[in-house]
């Protein structure tokens, strides 16, 4: 399947999203969803059906889709994208014209590899702002999930508060275009001097 975005990130290589196959790739992601380190995502129970199922009504939906994310050629991540005018927050915040919210979800693996989870957030982060229409990302996970919270503001995310979900208490986010390219300048300058500095002489 034909892939809509790259970007090749710094230290780890290529990233890429193509569209999700509701149906094809049900078996990969029920394996993600149901795993343990995805109990943010609510789908612990679900089985491979019941995820098929969940996916087809995301590629039907007209104001959300869904995108597998490939690492180096293989999946590794899931990315969805939403209006949150018409989905998720309706009526729940102060919704401005080109508003795009963001869900993700990286693959679980044995072995963690340094800065990967950062790097996905930042290729779908710039996947969605590669769109000139999208003004600001928004976000809405979990008010216990403190690790997505950080990994939010490392890339630009200001938090708004708290809002009230059905299904849970989340923790309303917003990240401008301005915003975003300010948090990866300041990560790349970062690099940059801790290069410097693991090659000073002893």
């Amino acid at each position: 399947m034909t892939t809509v975005f790259t970007r090749v990130d710094e230290g780890l290589g290529e990233f890429a999203l193509r569209p999700l196959d509701p149906d094809a790739d049900a078996a990969l992601l029920h394996t993600w969803v149901t795993h343990p380190k995805a109990a943010f995502w609510m789908m612990q129970d679900a089985d491979p059906a019941q995820v098929a199922e969940e996916y087809r009504r995301i590629a039907e939906h007209p104001h959300h889709d869904a995108y597998l994310g490939l690492w180096r050629g293989s999946p590794a991540f899931l990315a969805e994208r939403y209006d949150p005018a018409h989905v998720e927050l309706v009526g729940l915040y102060d919704h401005q014209p080109g508003d795009v919210g963001m869900h993700f979800l990286c693959a679980p693996v044995d072995t963690p590899v340094h800065g990967f989870t950062r790097a996905v957030i930042g290729t779908v982060m710039a996947w969605l702002f590669d769109d000139p229409t999208t003004r600001r990302v928004v976000v809405e996970p979990d008010v216990r999930n403190t690790a997505v919270h950080a990994l939010n503001a490392a890339v630009g995310f200001t938090v708004v508060g708290p809002i009230a979900k059905p299904e849970k208490d989340a923790l309303l986010s917003v990240c401008t275009r301005a915003q975003f390219q300010a948090a990866a300048d300041r990560a790349a300058a970062d690099r940059a001097a801790a290069t410097r500095t693991e090659g000073a002489p002893a």
